[in-house]
């Protein structure tokens, strides 16, 4: 997903809202991987849960 959205984002015009939505749009796209590969190594079922819930969040 994140390597989609930084083509998305490659393409967009060169103004100066396209950047600082870019910019937003490039750090919670490739967050939810981090994030995911974070919950991928959860200690407990709660912290799991947690960490799904952050990725939930910066995909929505």
């Amino acid at each position: 997903m994140a390597l989609r959205v930084i083509r998305l984002v490659e393409q967009l015009p060169q103004t100066r809202v396209a950047d600082v939505i870019g910019k937003q749009l490039l750090c919670s796209a490739t967050s939810v991987g981090a994030n995911y590969r974070a919950a991928c190594l959860a200690q407990s079922t709660a912290d799991l849960i947690a960490k799904l819930g952050i990725v939930e969040e910066e995909a929505d």
